[in-house]
């Protein structure tokens, strides 16, 4: 029988990984694609779908700040080879 995630543990899990991935500027979007099927955009996408079920209004770019840590531009400048 499959059990449910506690929500509440699932919300300190993902947080656990996007501070882990910020701090991980060394490794690329495309790496994390390529390994595992997702990417740090991918987890923003998903940030603005679980939102909007919520009807929380949220865009693409506000997102992408939050789970990058700063601006999508920022990021990308300093750290994306």
């Amino acid at each position: 029988m499959k059990k449910k995630f506690d929500r509440t543990l699932l919300a300190d899990v993902a947080e656990q990984l996007i501070n882990h991935l910020r701090n991980r500027t060394d490794v690329q979007n495309i790496d994390l694609m390529n390994l595992s099927g997702f990417c740090r955009n991918c987890l923003s996408k998903w940030y603005v779908a679980a939102a909007q079920k919520k009807n929380i209004n949220i865009n693409y770019e506000q997102a992408r700040e939050m789970i990058y840590g700063m601006p999508y531009k920022d990021w990308k400048d300093k750290f994306q080879n």
